[in-house]
């Protein structure tokens, strides 16, 4: 089988295609041919050794994935070869073939595409987290969504409607807003050419988001903080503009407000059944269509460097994914 291999740390062009043995499961394990794997920002961090999860070289890289169970091992009961399935790994997801253990084995919901189930689970289960978990959104409050084109910031602003609150998607290009949009965002904030204290106190009648969702960080941290209503949640979600911003904690003292960490893996890890909760919870908003991942881009396996280029130059909208089988 082939597989995407990092031998050394670099950018995504120092990944290698490489012919590796087929997988046999072990005990406890199911063994996937790879239909689909979703692509995420970590991705491009781990491979330069940025991710605070870091693997010994060589590695695989790819966390989620959807597939067909080719061979289980010995003790696994509830799979059996030919069954579809989804799962969310560490690494090995960009890969023709992955041996998984068993509890991270989820059966693909009835409906569900490979390409669709391979982009839900981190950045869904990354924003309601985020969203329902951390910050208690309610109905009738209004969450700001930064970096909101991307797949986590769509996800958001799915979850927030769902939930009823009232959403404003914050991106670089009104290309990317109109993607917003069309996932539910109640208004909109260009900001390249908007002054973005400004927009939001336009958006909110002054008085500023119950809840901040950034995933960005950067040079829009500190400017969408100040703006943030009285017991606001800022949500610190990732890095992707590549600069881990600091505030000054007067600012949280100001709004009594307060700065929320947000790790969905270690959150999975550690609160498996509260994160099995929010899953089941999402898969029937999935089902009334109030949510579904947006795909903007199909790539083979050998292209998988060029997939997590355009996710580290910030071109994708929503989520990508690689298809190993082709």
């Amino acid at each position: 089988m082939k597989a995407i291999v990092c031998k050394s740390w670099g950018l995504p062009e120092t990944l290698t295609v490489e012919d590796l043995p087929d997988v046999v499961p072990g005990p406890g394990q199911v063994a996937i041919d790879v239909h689909a794997a979703g692509v995420n920002f970590p991705d491009v961090l781990i491979i330069q050794n940025k991710y605070q999860f870091k693997p010994e070289l060589p590695f695989t890289p790819g966390s989620e994935l959807a597939g067909v169970v080719r061979a289980v091992g010995e003790g696994v009961k509830r799979f059996k070869a030919g069954d579809k399935v989804l799962a969310f790994v560490s690494l090995g997801a960009f890969a023709q073939q992955i041996a998984v253990p068993e509890p991270a084995v989820v059966p693909l919901p009835p409906g569900l595409d490979f390409d669709t189930a391979a982009s839900f689970t981190l950045t869904y289960g990354t924003s309601h987290h985020a969203v329902v978990d951390r910050a208690q959104l309610k109905a009738g409050e209004t969450m700001l969504v930064l970096g909101a084109a991307g797949g986590v910031g769509l996800a958001a602003i799915e979850i927030g409607k769902a939930l009823g609150a009232r959403v404003i998607a914050a991106a670089s290009t009104d290309e990317k807003l109109a993607v917003c949009k069309e996932h539910g965002a109640d208004a909109t904030i260009n900001y390249t050419t908007q002054d973005l204290r400004e927009a939001i106190k336009a958006a909110t009648d002054g008085k500023g988001p119950d809840v901040i969702y950034d995933p960005v960080g950067g040079v829009y941290a500190e400017p969408a903080f100040r703006s943030i209503a009285w017991r606001g949640r800022y949500l610190v979600i990732g890095f992707a503009n590549g600069e881990i911003p600091k505030l000054p904690l007067n600012l949280p003292l100001l709004k009594g407000a307060s700065l929320v960490g947000v790790f969905w893996g270690e959150f999975a890890k550690r609160e498996p059944k509260a994160n099995l909760a929010a899953m089941v919870q999402m898969m029937g908003w999935m089902a009334e269509g109030k949510i579904r991942p947006h795909i903007s881009g199909r790539y083979a396996l050998a292209d998988t460097p060029r997939a997590l280029s355009d996710m580290a130059a910030r071109k994708v909208t929503g989520k990508v994914v690689i298809q190993p089988q082709k």
